[in-house]
């Protein structure tokens, strides 16, 4: 089978102090590190032995995982393996890059998030400048609150013009017109990161296609319906993945919104759905030459809170 994976294990610790993260700041004791490397351990033991499916991978950890060398090290070796497609995880960026000369940069790629205030932007950039040079698939986006908005457009005008900049609208930030269209000259595609969707009832490739597991190895449509189909060790999930639709009145993270079958985005991110990287077909990401899909389609909008 073809099949998506999102895995969040136990880890939860952050190198960033971010006040809009409730994870900022946070330590994780040398006994929670343990528990947290043998539970990757198991996944990736796991991932590897489905030689019989196609596997793609994304790594969606509540802390910075690229700054514990077992996550470098199970990327890379995931990375070279053939019957994984895709292998990506989503990151602050503030580790070392070196690590990646030893992955298949056909396969890994890195989901960026800049921080203002967290880091210097003079080393953000340096960085991603060398992701580039390195020849690694990344996208780069930034939390679209009002303060960070002068920042964001910095960054757009020095990083690459290939390079997608995304913007996440901010949780409990209300958009007026004006400051969504601020934001949409930055990133073309915020209009469904703008507000909510209304999904329930609606057809949705997690529970199908795609899954969501922790470190135990239970297994959920996505992170955020809690309804278990099973464990991913023993196989009993395999017999309950099949269509269904979304119990939840919303949804409003584009880990989770980017798999409802009413939106486009498998279209718009063909080839980079994990990365948040969009087609390569459509035009240059630079503040002249905007991605060409400005706002959802009327269908889309009718699913809208």
């Amino acid at each position: 089978m073809d099949l998506t994976v999102l895995y969040r294990g136990p880890l939860a610790s952050c190198d960033y102090d971010c006040p809009y993260c409730p994870f900022a700041k946070r330590r994780d004791s040398p006994a929670q590190l343990r528990a947290d490397r043998a539970a990757l351990d198991r996944f990736a033991a796991w991932a590897a032995a489905q030689t019989d499916d196609r596997l793609s991978l994304l790594f969606t950890p509540w802390g910075e995982g690229l700054v514990r060398s077992w996550y470098r090290r199970t990327l890379a070796e995931l990375s070279h393996l053939p019957h994984i497609r895709r292998v990506a995880i989503q990151t602050n960026l503030s580790c070392r890059t070196d690590w990646l000369d030893t992955a298949d940069r056909g396969t890994l790629a890195l989901w960026c998030t800049y921080h203002p205030g967290q880091t210097p932007y003079d080393r953000f950039l340096t960085k991603c400048h060398d992701l580039a040079r390195r020849g690694v698939r990344y996208s780069v986006g930034v939390v679209g609150l009002p303060e960070h908005l002068a920042e964001a457009r910095r960054l757009r005008a020095d990083l690459p013009e290939h390079v997608y900049l995304w913007i996440n609208a901010a949780e409990g930030h209300t958009y007026q017109d004006a400051e969504a269209e601020d934001w949409t000259a930055l990133d073309a595609l915020f209009p469904y990161s703008r507000t909510p969707h209304a999904s329930a009832g609606l057809p949705c490739r997690t529970g199908e296609s795609v899954i969501s597991v922790d470190g135990d190895g239970t297994v959920r449509r996505c992170h955020f319906v809690r309804a278990e189909l099973g464990n991913l060790y023993d196989g009993s999930y395999r017999a309950a993945l099949g269509p269904r639709p979304c119990p939840l009145t919303v949804c409003d993270c584009h880990i989770g919104y980017v798999h409802l079958e009413t939106l486009p985005l498998y279209d718009v991110f063909a080839g980079g759905v994990l990365e948040r990287i969009p087609a390569p077909t459509l035009p240059g990401r630079g503040p002249a030459h905007p991605l060409t899909l400005t706002s959802p389609t009327t269908e889309a909008r009718e699913h809208r809170i």
